[in-house]
């Protein structure tokens, strides 16, 4: 079985890095070899001569087994996809809100499930059965209220929607495929009632449905939570507590979090749910040998220790459908109801099998499991957990052990596990995150027991208890937690908290991983301290870099804006930081710093802003406040916050320029006196940076317009030459000038712009003047982060076509 599960695995995480699905003919045949592997397996009659056969074959059975289910289950999912004719279109969708509302500064967002769809009097068909709609506060300049919206609430509504579509950078997000997870095949936003084909209207309050009970059960106890602790810093995280709704979780709580190592308690994890599981059982196993105090003689009729089993199991399911059934929540319950059935049964379960039972369950309810780094910690930390211990059983002091000696076995076990957990996870770790938290086994020697046995509980207690009782406890609940996150504050400040560097090759990992397996060996194994060498390529790994007098360039792929990040050999330079998209995110936090952090570049040595519109400066703040910029040039004013926030700051002016490590900056663009006029508006004092690395060179021109370009081309013709041009403006009717473009003369043109974005960007006749000159014309909606190596040659790799998979654009 687990030789089997350990293939289903395998096969399952092979499919899900594949460009494409297997077509009819293969799957076909994956699943007719599948079969006949599968029957071999019977074939020999006498198991242990055939103990070599027996398990490759078990393997290769379990992932011919597990390539057909994802193929079969992704083949399900996409076919549900939105009908490109109607992609950016108004439909009216009638149907049932099918999640926890998100209530942000802007409106509030939910998913929502589609009973009905229509144009008018038109009913279309093949709409997808799941959508995620966002309902705006205003729309342009028009400010309307979004209405109270709630889980189970049946609502007619206009809607624009788009098929599933993602930022696509190095080391971010997929959002395509957490969509595809989801089982949500649009996206959209409602369309104001003046705007809409058919009126915004609740239909009715509830519908019943077992999906609409549980997310109006969550919503219940978030609003208990929310209206307890007003104002309070650290209700998210009790409310993540008990619904596992972590959305009102800071980002600045996030980064402690994460920094400390404790962003696994901060969630119904495995821990939480097997201690409220193991406090019910015990409840109706104590109750039931009591017979509820009633005389019955209950256990004559059922033993006590069944009734135990299902209890727990019954709580565990409970628990798991208020976190919202996420993977660790997932992996927790299967293994228990494994335990509850042995029990029930009266079979005994190794602790191997729980685990290939659970893994197995969660892979065939959800093959893309594999995609998230909680997969990996979850079922990685349990078998560390699992390797470490073999071989060193507790001694057992039967009833003459003392409180304190069994207090010291209880402190030795805790400490043993708690070790082979960090000690266990450092490769993973570093390969899915790139940083380890040096203070993070302290942090969880506290944590673990504060927040699991007395955080938790207490949240729990408080938020169905009537009041007053419910204020008290949940804010009793909250004393603690930030008392917690004060203390996880003062201990992330500290300057070696976290140790971080490049995410490791596979070749790092793995010798890491032996390394770390060898430290954790069972008594007996000889040197075991040997194994800290398999971690040296990894504490020594460096980030890669260009050689002298060559540039690496990446623009990123940031949705409707801008921002590039030049390399030398020795240095790095960002020019615009993506747009803001909210209090909570914007092109900094979501898109460059996971890619500096993934690369390990810790600094930068200047960023420039070329002038003041979100969709260029957005996210400048969150990249300063994160790592350290030597110098920023910009256009903006001496007062702004971004300004005010840069260690150094410089006017962008024509005629400035310098070298790094053979490769050569030139500010083309404003000339000095245009600060002193105020009829310029940002986008016409735009900064324009020329990058030059050998004979070939890149024009970051921001946001100029024509009249900026004819001057350009009046005034420095010659220095407008350049191999690759960002277009100004992301193509907009205003730039891109035939005479600009014949003066620029570039081989390459990039075009950052939003998935069907709001402002038509490019526009087609400008889009098709670049074609008509011999461009070649390269979209960031298309394409994603497009990565240039400027070299002896030009080398341009655009991020969905190498690191393709099959969900994009589907």
């Amino acid at each position: 079985m687990r030789a089997a599960v350990a293939g289903f695995a395998i096969g399952v995480a092979w499919l899900q890095q594949q460009a494409s699905l297997p077509d009819q003919p293969v799957l076909w045949l994956l699943a007719a070899l599948a079969l006949l592997t599968g029957l071999s397996l019977r074939w020999p009659e006498r198991a242990q001569e055939f103990t070599l056969y027996k398990i490759p074959t078990r393997l290769l059975f379990g992932a011919l087994l597990g390539v057909v289910w994802a193929t079969l289950f992704a083949l399900h999912y996409l076919h549900q996809g939105l009908p490109p004719e109607w992609e950016g279109k108004d439909v009216t969708l009638t149907g049932t809100v099918a999640s926890l509302p998100n209530r942000f500064e802007q409106g509030v967002r939910f998913h929502f499930v589609v009973e009905r769809a229509q144009n008018g009097d038109e009913i279309i068909s093949g709409m997808p059965p799941k959508v995620s709609l966002s309902w705006y506060e205003g729309f342009r300049d028009r400010m309307q209220p979004a209405p109270e919206v709630r889980a189970g609430e049946r609502w007619q509504l206009t809607a624009r929607l788009k098929r599933p579509h993602g930022d696509a950078n190095p080391h971010g997000f997929d959002y395509e495929s957490w969509l595809l997870e989801q089982d949500l095949r649009a996206t959209g936003y409602v369309r104001p009632d003046d705007k809409a084909l058919l009126k915004n209207r609740r239909l009715d309050p509830f519908v019943i449905s077992p999906g609409s009970l549980v997310e109006r059960a969550r919503g219940w106890l978030r609003e208990r939570i929310v209206a307890a602790l007003p104002d309070k810093k650290y209700a998210g995280v009790l409310v993540a507590l008990v619904v596992g709704d972590q959305r009102a979780i800071s980002q600045s709580d996030w980064a402690v979090f994460n920094r400390s190592g404790i962003s696994h308690l901060v969630s119904i994890s495995g821990l939480h749910i097997t201690l409220i599981a193991g406090l019910f059982a015990a409840l109706a196993s104590a109750l039931w040998r009591r017979s509820f105090f009633t005389g019955a003689r209950l256990p004559l009729i059922l033993p006590a220790q069944k009734v135990a089993a299902l209890a727990g199991a019954a709580m565990a399911l409970l628990y798991v459908l208020l976190a919202g059934f996420g993977v660790p929540a997932q992996r927790t319950l299967y293994m228990l109801s494994v335990v509850a059935a042995a029990l029930w049964f009266g079979r005994i379960a190794h602790v191997s099998h729980l685990l290939s039972a659970a893994l197995g369950v969660t892979l065939l309810l959800d093959p893309w499991a594999v995609l998230w780094p909680g997969f990996w910690l979850s079922f990685g930390a349990v078998a560390a957990i699992l390797y470490a211990s073999v071989g060193r059983t507790m001694p057992n002091r039967g009833g003459e052990a003392t409180l304190k000696q069994r207090a010291l076995d209880t402190l030795k076990t805790a400490t043993r596990t708690q070790t082979a957990v960090t000690l266990g996870l450092v490769p993973l770790t570093m390969l899915l995150f790139g940083q380890i938290s040096v203070i993070g086994p302290i942090a969880n020697a506290v944590a673990i027991p504060l927040v699991s046995f007395v955080v938790m509980p207490l949240a729990l207690l408080g938020s169905v208890l009537p009041q007053p009782l419910s204020g008290w406890v949940l804010n009793l609940s909250h004393f603690f937690m930030e008392a917690l996150a004060s203390a996880l504050g003062w201990m992330t400040s500290w300057p070696q908290a976290v140790w971080s560097a490049p995410l490791p090759s596979a070749g790092i990992f793995l010798f890491a991983l032996i390394g770390t397996a060898w430290m954790l060996a069972p008594r007996g194994w000889p040197s075991r301290w040997l194994g800290a060498a398999g971690w040296l390529p990894l504490v020594l790994n460096a980030p890669t870099h260009p050689a002298e007098g060559e540039m690496w360039v990446t623009a990123f792929d940031v949705g409707q804006g801008s921002a590039v990040l030049v390399e030398t050999e020795r240095h790095r330079l960002l020019f615009d930081a993506g747009p803001f998209y909210s209090p909570e995110s914007d092109g900094g936090n979501r898109v460059i710093l996971p890619y500096l952090k993934a690369r390990g570049i810790h600094a930068l040595e200047a960023m420039v802003v070329s002038h003041n519109d979100s969709d260029h400066s957005g996210g400048a703040l969150s990249v300063m406040q994160s790592v350290p910029v030597g110098w920023l040039a910009s256009s903006l004013a001496p007062d702004t916050p971004i300004v005010r926030a840069a260690s150094g700051h410089y006017r962008c002016e024509t005629g400035q320029g310098w070298s790094w490590d053979g490769v050569r900056f030139e500010m083309l663009h404003p000339t000095t006196g245009s600060y002193a006029s105020a009829k310029w508006k940002p986008n016409a004092r735009s900064c324009m940076l020329k990058v030059t690395a050998g004979g070939r060179s890149i024009l970051l021109p921001g946001d100029i317009e024509v009249l900026q370009e004819d001057e350009l081309t009046g005034s420095i013709p010659e220095k407008l030459l350049a191999t690759v041009l960002l277009a100004p403006h992301h193509g907009s009717g205003t730039s891109s000038s035939q005479v600009f473009l014949q003066a620029v003369r570039p081989e390459i043109a990039l075009f950052q712009v939003g998935y069907l974005n709001r402002y038509g960007h490019p526009r087609r006749d400008v889009y098709d003047r670049y074609g008509g000159m011999g461009i070649e014309r390269i979209r960031t909606d298309e394409s994603g982060a497009v990565t240039m190596k400027f070299g002896e040659t030009l080398t341009v790799s655009r991020y969905r076509q190498d690191q393709a998979r099959y969900w994009h654009g589907r």
